[in-house]
């Protein structure tokens, strides 16, 4: 229990706390120097994990996982940078299934060696630890962009770019941008980050730092006004957090269903598996065809019940091949969903503030489930036995459903009944 109680939980602190800062960095840096940070708090991460002893090294390591997740916003708001806004859902699934399929060679790669070859888990270890060096590695090779979104803009200066006039990095229009302040324009998401600038340039100006704060402050307000991007973030934060918490304490789950000094356990295997079928079903995201404007809360709703669904029977039945089999249609429901939930905020929003937005979003998921950890999880809480906590869960995911559910056959009815209007108003007219 001490695992759970005051060692994971740690993590989901860390995270909490290293978010904000981190999105700050993220733009004041122009993303790779956070990209090289994650890398090397994979490394401190498991080389602590090797060698690490007693529970406040363990707590560190915690803490410097956390540095490692935080840091993630970097990757996903560089990718959305440097590529054209209609190719937002083929990228997102491209990159979420290369990194579900090497989570899912590491996982089967895992069990082969512990179940067959009789590696201890230490060398596994070893192999991760070599694995996130690499990529440590290979991170320094990726271009640096010139410019980012709020910090680092391109001087005042008119050219073309693929035929649209551009200054200051914002394509050039008639129209004035009355919802941003002064001598701030949109960033389009069809001028590359690392585009070449004009021989004949001034010195890029100290950014203003209180501009910025007060530009995210009202990019905050225009992208959150928009309503499907409001109902899709919503449901990012409630099922990121549900999620986030059953992935953790599954294991624990699973140990006091079938405790593994008693019979063999495939753990590894059920995360290999689950993670390619997820990997699967993301990939085809990109090619689903249907209207999300219309049907998109109530496909949110059912998935989602499916979800409590899983978590439940995980819960209750007591069999350990039931909850392996919960468990990865749980996740696989989940990555199929979230990555639509990516792709549609993506496109939804008023101006390419990716970066805000998943930032924000990925905010308050962790301020829930911090909030959730320290009720149900921590000791100085409720301190809840795990079965407790996964009905929990179950119960969470269902009143999302529910929420959901109710929101969506609200907004069907209402577009339905719009091309009624005209014909009932010219009706009365003619009476």
């Amino acid at each position: 229990m001490k695992v759970f109680n005051e060692i994971y939980p740690v993590w989901t602190y860390s995270y909490l706390v290293l978010l904000f800062p981190v999105f700050l960095a993220t733009d004041y840096l122009r993303y790779k120097p956070v990209v090289l940070l994650q890398g090397l708090s994979l490394i401190v991460t498991w080389f602590m994990l090797l060698y690490a002893q007693g529970l406040l090294a363990i707590q560190f390591l915690e803490f410097f996982y956390g540095i490692a997740t935080a840091t993630e916003i970097a990757y996903y708001s560089y990718i959305y940078s440097v590529v054209d806004l209609g190719m937002y859902q083929k990228v997102t699934s491209y990159c979420r299934s290369a990194t579900l399929v090497g989570f899912t060679v590491g996982s089967v790669l895992g069990q082969i060696l512990v179940s067959v070859a009789g590696w201890s888990l230490f060398s596994l270890n070893v192999i991760s630890l070599t694995c996130v060096s690499v990529a440590f590695a290979v991170a320094w090779f990726l271009p640096m962009p010139q410019k980012s979104l709020f910090f680092h803009h391109i001087t005042s200066t008119c050219q073309r770019v693929n035929g649209i006039k551009v200054q200051n990095g914002g394509i050039v229009t008639d129209t004035t941008a009355s919802n941003h302040l002064p001598g701030w324009e949109d960033i389009e998401s069809k001028i590359p980050l690392n585009m070449e600038e004009p021989p004949m340039e001034e010195p890029e100006p100290k950014p203003d730092r209180l501009l910025v704060l007060k530009v995210l402050w009202n990019d905050f307000l225009i992208c959150y006004s928009s309503r499907p991007l409001l109902c899709w973030s919503v449901w990012w934060a409630l099922s990121t957090c549900g999620y986030f918490q059953v992935v953790n304490y599954t294991q624990g789950l699973w140990e006091k269903v079938m405790p593994s000094r008693y019979a063999a356990i495939y753990n590894g295997g059920v995360e290999a598996v689950s993670t390619l079928l997820g990997a699967v079903a993301v990939f085809a995201v990109g090619y689903i065809k249907i209207s999300w404007s219309t049907w998109g809360e109530m496909m949110l709703s059912l998935f989602s019940l499916l979800i409590a669904a899983a978590v439940y029977i995980m819960d209750t039945v007591g069999n350990i091949w039931v909850c392996y089999a919960s468990y990865v249609v749980f996740r696989i429901i989940y990555m199929l969903l979230i990555t639509i939930a990516t792709f549609q905020i993506a496109a939804n929003l008023s101006m390419e503030r990716y970066a805000l937005v998943f930032g924000v979003n990925t905010f308050i998921a962790l301020a829930l489930q911090t909030l959730l950890t320290l009720i149900v999880v921590d000791a100085s809480g409720l301190g809840l036995e795990i079965t407790t906590q996964f009905l929990i869960y179950a119960g969470y995911f269902a009143l999302i459903a529910v929420v959901f559910l109710a929101n969506g056959a609200v907004s069907i009815m209402k577009k339905y009944r719009k091309p009624e209007d005209p014909e009932s108003s010219s009706q009365v007219t003619t009476s």
